[in-house]
């Protein structure tokens, strides 16, 4: 009898201390599923205490060389007058060239291409015109744009002595390219984070907040385009540029 109340009563006494682990535990569970989810939403609201803007600086540039491709063409039914033709023309070309002030150095002759429309399996066989199509390219590489975009004006008397140039080709035979980007990128970017500063000044300052350190940044894509934008604009056919610079950064508010 002694032995079935001792066992009775562990049981009880078992029974209680289950009944109190299970409600530590049940206030720990509550007190860890509050603190938890404050924990991140205090997080998330100093993680949102910060303002994204746009800082854009643009600078006009001109182009520092010059490239300019004058491709002729010369077309007969023997060959070999036809070489002699080209020669002729491409020694024009080239004296027309120094005549105008650009130097030896400057002036590179492009091989002579040939076409025989007889080898053409794809021919016509009633072929009427020349036979032999002959083409080469004499390209100018200078710094000196002005005196590029002087002589392309004046390329008729050129066309005067028999030189026929091949307009197939598409865009401008002059490619006028600013070459000095990384010389001036430190300057466009401290530009652009001054901007980007100011904005997120005013946007503090209607907020009533502080503007702090830098949180993160981005120094965006460097675009050069024509100074006139004009429809139909192409940047490599103009002399001046603009560049174009956007960076993007966020500040801490305080």
């Amino acid at each position: 009898m002694a032995e079935q109340d001792n066992q009775a009563c562990s049981n009880k006494c078992c029974g209680k201390y289950c009944k109190l682990a299970g409600a530590v535990v049940l206030a720990l569970g509550i007190a860890c599923g509050g603190f938890f989810p404050g924990y991140y939403y205090y997080q998330s609201k100093i993680n949102s205490n910060s303002v994204t803007v746009k800082g854009l600086a643009e600078m006009d540039v001109k182009a520092d060389l010059a490239v300019w491709d004058l491709k002729f063409v010369v077309t007969g039914n023997d060959l070999a007058v036809a070489q002699r033709e080209i020669a002729r023309q491409a020694s024009a070309i080239r004296s027309f060239l120094l005549q105008q002030g650009f130097r030896a150095e400057e002036i590179f002759d492009g091989r002579i291409e040939t076409n025989d429309l007889m080898a053409n399996p794809y021919r016509s066989n009633d072929i009427s015109g020349a036979r032999f199509i002959l083409n080469q390219t004499i390209k100018v590489r200078t710094a000196n744009v002005e005196l590029v975009e002087q002589s392309f004006t004046k390329t008729g008397d050129l066309i005067s002595q028999g030189v026929i140039f091949d307009n197939q080709s598409y865009g401008s035979p002059v490619s006028y390219i600013f070459t000095k980007l990384n010389e001036i990128k430190p300057q466009m970017l401290e530009q652009a984070t001054k901007n980007a500063k100011e904005a997120a000044l005013e946007f503090a300052k209607s907020s009533g907040s502080k503007v702090g350190k830098i949180h993160r940044a981005s120094q965006g894509v460097f675009s050069i385009l024509p100074q006139e934008q004009t429809s139909g604009a192409m940047e490599m056919q103009q002399i001046n540029k603009k560049v174009r610079v956007v960076s993007t950064i966020e500040y801490w508010l305080e």
